[in-house]
């Protein structure tokens, strides 16, 4: 029953047994029932290190390589260039193995690229201050919910319909834990009950399309809620930030400044708020002082949660140090400047509306809204969309995002800088070989 991975001797279990009154490590187990203690496995024979290895080779090389795939798949996550100094930096030892920074004396460099961080994504929603990162972009529009209930001392959080669904489901989760309802509005915000501590909206929604955050401010302040907005980090390079049309708190998830896709993670949820929200923002807070020599120091000043404080006044239970993929977020920021962002959000935006332009020139296909978007938009194709998904990847092109479920044969195509005009091209003929066939 022992592992020879645990350098216990007899001597130790014998203590450690004699302590807590027991015999044997079987005693342990009694409360187990007999039969599933030591369950048959059907595993096949044990192989060894070189063969496993050999196995799981090949394996894997039955998987395609999809960086040889045009990708226009969006939906939360996205493709975009990264410079090489981000992985570089990131890839350095000193932060590449060092974990959560509990001992501020020795941890100087980590606490100042956190502290950059929350500096940098403070600048770029508009918002007076910044936690040190969340899990990812649907969990800090959970916890800003949360926040608000707290705040408003009430207990009922309202969410446009066209937020990510997958966001909603996150608030969802996090919300029936404490009993808490969610409604969802319309566009009118005609259904935003006062009783709301909170309106939850996305820009550019889910379906890529800009909302009228002026509006949703005025709706959700007069009903004495706060307005938390989820937004696509790389499109406040060119449009205002929410800060300044009124948003109380601003999330996003921050996977598309610097990190790559990776098969859906590791992802860092970004979440920036007012300063008078400031006691009850979930997470950490780093700043930056002067020690008593008169030099510059970083130090962790807030830490509400649960590992650091009294269980009831603890304000999350995140506790997962995402500071290298928030570090990948600074490089990659100061790397591209003000200038370069600009020009990455100008080339998403032009790139997607001469795809979208041409798609809806096809016969069949015509796009859903009228609405002005930001790099994404919802087509209505004359067949489904999985059947041309399917020819879209035979010509090695990785399609949208089958919305069926929403508009009838509705696909969600995603266009940023990385795509060239030939790629956009190359995906229109194939989409049109299915012009002329309007009926499935």
């Amino acid at each position: 029953m022992t592992s020879p991975y645990i350098p216990n001797t007899d001597d130790i279990r014998r203590a450690m047994f004699d302590d807590i009154g027991v015999h044997s490590i079987e005693d342990l187990l009694q409360d187990i029932p007999k039969k599933y203690r030591n369950p048959r496995l059907n595993l096949p024979p044990a192989l060894s290190e070189f063969e496993l290895t050999r196995n799981l080779s090949r394996m894997a090389n039955l998987n395609d390589n999809l960086d040889n795939f045009v990708c226009f798949l969006g939906a939360g996550y996205y493709r975009h260039f990264i410079p090489a100094v981000v992985e570089h930096i990131v890839g350095r030892s000193e932060f590449y193995t060092a974990y959560t920074p509990y001992q501020a004396e020795v941890s100087q460099g980590t606490l100042q690229s956190i502290f950059d961080y929350q500096s940098l994504v403070c600048e770029l929603t508009g918002m007076d201050v910044s936690n040190a990162g969340m899990y990812d972009g649907g969990t800090a529009a959970a916890e800003a919910a949360l926040m608000a209930c707290r705040l408003t001392h009430r207990y009922k959080i309202a969410v446009l319909s066209t937020v990510h669904p997958r966001y909603y489901n996150v608030i969802e989760t996090y919300a029936n834990g404490q009993d808490i309802p969610l409604v969802k509005v319309d566009s009118s915000l005609s259904n935003l009950l006062s009783g709301c501590a909170c309106l939850v909206v996305q820009h550019p929604n889910f379906f890529g399309n800009f909302i009228n955050m002026e509006k949703c401010a005025q709706k959700a302040h007069d009903a004495g809620a706060l307005l938390i907005v989820a937004t696509n980090p790389i499109s406040l390079g060119m449009l205002v930030p929410p800060g300044d049309l009124g948003a109380d708190v601003v999330v996003a998830e921050g996977q598309p400044l610097g990190n790559p896709l990776s098969f859906g993670g590791p992802g860092l949820g970004i979440f920036t708020c007012r300063k008078e929200y400031l006691r009850q923002l979930p997470g950490r807070i780093v700043s930056k002082t002067l020690d008593k020599a008169g030099q510059i120091g970083y130090v962790m000043t807030l830490q509400t949660r649960e590992q650091h404080i009294r269980r009831e006044k603890a304000t999350s239970n995140i506790c997962s140090n995402e500071n290298l993929v928030a570090l990948a977020i600074v490089v990659y920021l100061t790397a591209l400047g003000k200038k370069g962002l600009r020009r990455v959000a100008e080339l998403c935006y032009h790139k997607a509306h001469y795809a979208a332009a041409s798609i809806n020139c096809l016969a069949g296909y015509s796009l859903v809204s009228s609405e002005e978007f930001f790099n994404e938009f919802l087509v209505n194709c004359p067949v489904s969309p999985q059947r041309i998904n399917e020819a879209l990847y035979n010509a090695g092109i990785i399609g949208g995002l089958d919305l069926s479920h929403v508009v009838k044969n509705g696909m969600l195509l995603c266009v940023t800088e990385v795509n060239t005009k030939e790629e956009i091209d190359r995906l229109i003929d194939v989409m049109a070989k299915f012009a002329e066939s309007k009926n499935e």
